[in-house]
């Protein structure tokens, strides 16, 4: 068998979570192959929302594993409060839930490093989602960290280590802190992380597919916040693309199967970097009203903009997207005109491809096309998509050169149509 990879082809917020869920009754394992609570993953079913920070999105469907993989950096508070916020919706997932021993442990102290980090930077901050994802990819990369495996055998003293190394360096910082406020939790998330099955995910994977199992890989945050391929220094500290699901989870290039690519019929990014298509009017302001356009996460508000085919192009090469799946079309049906950029201008210049650098004078090219002003979110199939819609989906299609199989008209699990012409 093959590992499916699904991904965000734009900087984060696509709607991942949910549309793993949809996928799920196709696989028997769900994984996660990087990033960490820094994730938001929004799901909705029943009228009830639910946000997976760590937990791998196929986690409501019975008789599903999932899988957190080694590429995850995992913070035993926000997993323990995830969990306890499972329970009390009366999701007992124990069974359905194993954990890499080689994920990296996000400890308080790498937390507290990340916010002095980010407070030292003033004005050239880089939007980091203070959940210690830095620091802690830094100790991994420098080989200081803790994993997962280390919590079953001598702990306290690897801990006391390393927690002391990290005092060094607040020390240079000008920053308060109490870490003894944390360390009591830190206590019970790893007494919370015990009662789950950790294992040696790269063995229990290939065996699975070996024995005929099919596995989706999720990720997390989107293409255009890779730590390579991202618009640097304003990314993550993760491979956020297909190659990474390999390295995440300790699986051959040549197991990777179909590539699902996930985006926005608009655009959005939180935090600082650029953004060419940023709208800074009223129609940006109606996009993240009507979108509800806070992070999951950090409940920051989102910048929004028209969507950018330049940047998605450049992500459907770096990850060989197989099958698109565009999400929010709802969200503009509020407009009769919708742009789509389709080349970047500089100067008298004009660039298709995107740039080693977003530069700030970069000015987008725009194609305009008619809005369906539809609502969409009571339709069931695309026999009842405006014109206009199929033609927004056309356009991009043609731009793109791969096909949309998938387009999601609201946020509930339901909400989701499978385009019949691309099963």
């Amino acid at each position: 068998m093959k590992v499916d990879v699904l991904l965000g082809l734009q900087w984060g917020d696509e709607g991942k979570g949910k549309v793993v869920d949809v996928l799920t009754p196709k696989y028997d394992i769900i994984t996660r192959f990087q990033g960490g609570p820094n994730a938001g993953h929004t799901l909705e079913f029943n009228n009830i929302k639910h946000v997976l920070h760590n937990i791998p999105s196929g986690i409501f469907h019975e008789n599903k594993l999932n899988i957190i993989g080694n590429g995850v950096v995992l913070d035993p508070i926000t997993f323990k409060k995830e969990i306890d916020e499972l329970k009390k919706k009366g999701f007992n997932i124990s069974k359905k839930l194993m954990i890499s021993k080689k994920a990296h442990l996000i400890l308080p102290t790498h937390r507290i490093l990340d916010a002095a980090s980010e407070a030292s930077k003033g004005k050239t901050k880089i939007g980091s989602t203070l959940k210690g994802i830095g620091p802690t990819y830094m100790d991994k990369t420098g080989r200081n960290g803790l994993r997962v495996g280390d919590i079953l055998n001598n702990f306290d003293e690897k801990y006391k280590a390393l927690k002391e190394k990290h005092i060094k360096l607040l020390e240079g910082y000008n920053f308060k802190y109490d870490i003894a406020e944390f360390e009591k939790e830190l206590q019970e998330g790893i007494d919370c992380l015990k009662e789950f099955k950790i294992i040696d995910s790269e063995i229990e994977i290939n065996n699975l597919l070996k024995s005929g199992h099919s596995v989706l890989a999720e990720g997390a945050q989107g293409t255009l916040l890779d730590i390579d391929f991202g618009s640097y220094p304003f990314v993550t500290s993760s491979n956020t693309i297909s190659a990474g699901a390999c390295i995440g989870l300790g699986v051959a290039p040549t197991t990777i199967g179909q590539v699902y690519g996930i985006f926005k019929a608009y655009c959005t990014r939180v935090g600082s970097g650029p953004f060419p298509t940023e709208l800074f009017d009223q129609t940006g302001e109606n996009i993240r009203e009507f979108g509800h356009e806070f992070g999951a996460t950090t409940g920051r508000p989102r910048r929004c903009g028209w969507i950018d085919l330049v940047a998605l192009k450049y992500a459907v090469m770096i990850n060989g997207v197989t099958q698109l799946i565009m999400t929010k079309g709802d969200v503009l049906s509020q407009f009769d005109v919708i742009k789509a950029c389709t080349a970047y201008k500089v100067g008298d210049e004009i660039f298709e491809q995107f740039p080693y650098e977003l530069a700030q004078d970069l000015e987008p090219v725009y194609t305009e096309l008619p809005g369906w002003k539809q609502d969409l979110t009571k339709l069931k199939s695309e026999d009842e998509f405006p014109e206009e819609l199929n033609k927004y989906i056309d356009f991009i299609e043609q731009e793109l050169e791969v096909p949309i199989t998938i387009i999601s008209v609201g946020p509930d699990r339901e909400q989701t149509i499978v385009r019949d012409n691309h099963k």
